[in-house]
């Protein structure tokens, strides 16, 4: 009986290499399995280009939802301005123009330091309910502490418990270290007039204040009171206006203004038109890497002579290149005819602006007319790019149409339909006031290709056991072989002998 089990043969009967013969064999049956595995490779292999794909029509949704708000959009600065004086800066809703700022008075905190005592943690009252009262605004406290908690210290603690949302109470040395003077300080934490701390008073028998208001300058007319809190006061283009802080930035929409010191200073605001063009150009890096993808994925080389094999792009043909370029044109290039015609001032579309495409489909920005247009109209231009009013359905869209998912508006904005779009083929939908996540045409194809490549390793599996099978087959068989030749040598020598010893010897 022959037992594939550690059978080790080299011809030993037959004199045939019987090894290699089983290796030559196994390797014949074995070339559909590479076969396979190279189909299974190409699928892996678009896996990962789909991957790649993927994360550049991200990034170019990222960057067209990062510019697709008029504050990122429309980039304004601000020149001239004395930041000695006062610090400016303009958002995308500020009117472009030229201002004046003369600050004759800045806006300051209402502080109050009790008399000086010698020992911070001494004893100030000798009864109960002795202590500190005042007004804030419109509220009153009475700040009372028992006589063994009536030290400075301790009330100085009392007052941040009670008062702290509206003063800062803090004990500090204004004397030496040998000849020390600690003094009650308490700080409003409004500013302006309307933070005076006013009718101050202390029952405390050891502590003592000079409560004189100030005058109707709001000049101090008690040395305890050591800043007065006063509204800033400035003459913006000719016109005073009064704060009770140093935030001015109320008075121009758009443009955030605070003051910092006295003075006059004249500023003007203007698009920046560098910052602008330089995120266009982001922009138009980030289409274009896309756009090149595609072109690269979708090109076929035929073969230099009528035998060879062209070659393709990875993903040639597939679904996801022609729905990405699809959703793209749409958000970007689908002008309607009317919005065309209507348009009087040239902003309608891409091209009038200074952003063309050449054969391949690849953007590039003409800067000077992109630079003329904002000159001419910037709010027009902000509306090709920005939807300024929101998402807003056709009523009477039906559900799954592409018209379902466009803005119905005028200044739908090119950036906005264009992250809405590519949101699509995410399996982000708009339902409302909510998204429905579904699985995105990435999610599908790759999902259809990882089944692709699981059922593929699942026939090398299976085929690779039957290759075992076979092998094991050709073993036993070549060993049953070398057994048969090898009983047939013996006998043949057993009966060559024999012979030799009938024959008469010379």
């Amino acid at each position: 009986m022959v037992n594939t089990s550690g059978i080790s043969f080299g011809g030993l009967g037959s004199g045939l290499d019987t090894g290699a013969i089983i290796d030559q064999l196994v390797a014949l049956e074995r070339l559909p399995i590479r076969q396979i595995e190279s189909d299974r490779q190409e699928v892996r292999d678009k896996i990962d280009r789909l991957g790649q794909f993927q994360t550049l029509v991200k990034a170019l949704q990222d960057k067209a939802e990062s510019f697709s708000t008029l504050n990122s959009f429309l980039s304004l600065s601000v020149s001239g301005a004395d930041e000695n004086i006062a610090r400016v800066t303009a958002g995308a809703e500020a009117a472009q123009g030229s201002h004046t700022v003369e600050v004759q008075r800045l806006a300051s905190v209402d502080r109050w330091a009790f008399d000086p005592v010698d020992d911070p943690d001494r004893t100030l009252g000798i009864f109960p309910f002795q202590g500190v009262s005042f007004t804030v605004g419109n509220t009153s406290y009475d700040i009372q502490v028992d006589a063994p908690d009536s030290s400075l210290n301790s009330v100085a603690a009392r007052i941040n418990e009670v008062a702290g949302d509206h003063v800062q109470a803090s004990v500090i040395n204004s004397g030496t270290a040998s000849n020390p003077a600690y003094q009650l300080v308490l700080a409003s934490k409004e500013s302006g007039e309307d933070g005076r701390i006013t009718d101050i008073d202390t029952t405390l028998f050891d502590l003592s204040i000079d409560n004189s208001p100030p005058d109707a300058q709001g000049e101090s007319t008690s040395a305890n009171n050591i800043t007065v809190g006063n509204n800033a006061i400035a003459l913006v283009d000719g016109l005073r206006v009064e704060r009770s802080s140093n935030d001015f930035s109320d008075i121009f929409p758009g443009i955030s203004l605070e003051l910092v010191g006295l003075g006059t200073t004249t500023f003007g605001v203007e698009p920046d038109r560098a910052t602008m063009k330089s995120q266009m150009e982001e922009f138009i890096e980030a289409y274009n890497d896309v756009i090149d993808f595609i072109n690269e994925e979708n090109t076929f080389t035929p073969a230099a002579d009528e035998d060879g094999v062209g070659t393709s792009g990875t993903l040639f043909g597939d679904t996801a290149l022609s729905a990405v370029r699809r959703a793209i044109q749409n958000a970007l290039f689908n002008v309607s005819s009317d919005t065309v015609i209507n348009d009087t001032e040239g902003f309608s579309t891409l091209s009038l602006v200074g952003i063309t495409t050449d054969n391949d489909g690849r953007m590039s920005l003409d800067a000077t007319k992109f630079e003329s247009k904002i000159n001419d109209n910037i709010n027009l231009l902000a509306d090709l790019f920005v939807d300024r009013d929101g998402f807003e359905r056709d009523p009477g869209a039906a559900e799954n149409t592409p018209e379902y998912y466009q803005d119905a508006t005028a200044d739908s904005g090119l950036f906005n339909n264009l992250v809405r779009d590519l949101d699509r083929l995410f399996g982000n939908l708009p339902n409302g006031d909510s998204d429905v996540q579904l699985a995105g045409i990435f999610d599908l194809r790759k999902q259809t290709l990882e089944a692709t490549a699981d059922r593929m390793t699942d026939r090398i599996e299976a085929k690779e056991r039957a290759l075992e099978s076979f092998r094991e087959n050709l073993i036993l068989r070549y060993a049953r072989l070398e057994e048969l030749m090898g009983g047939l040598n013996a006998q043949g020598a057993a009966l060559q002998s024999a012979l030799s010893g009938l024959l008469p010897s010379n």
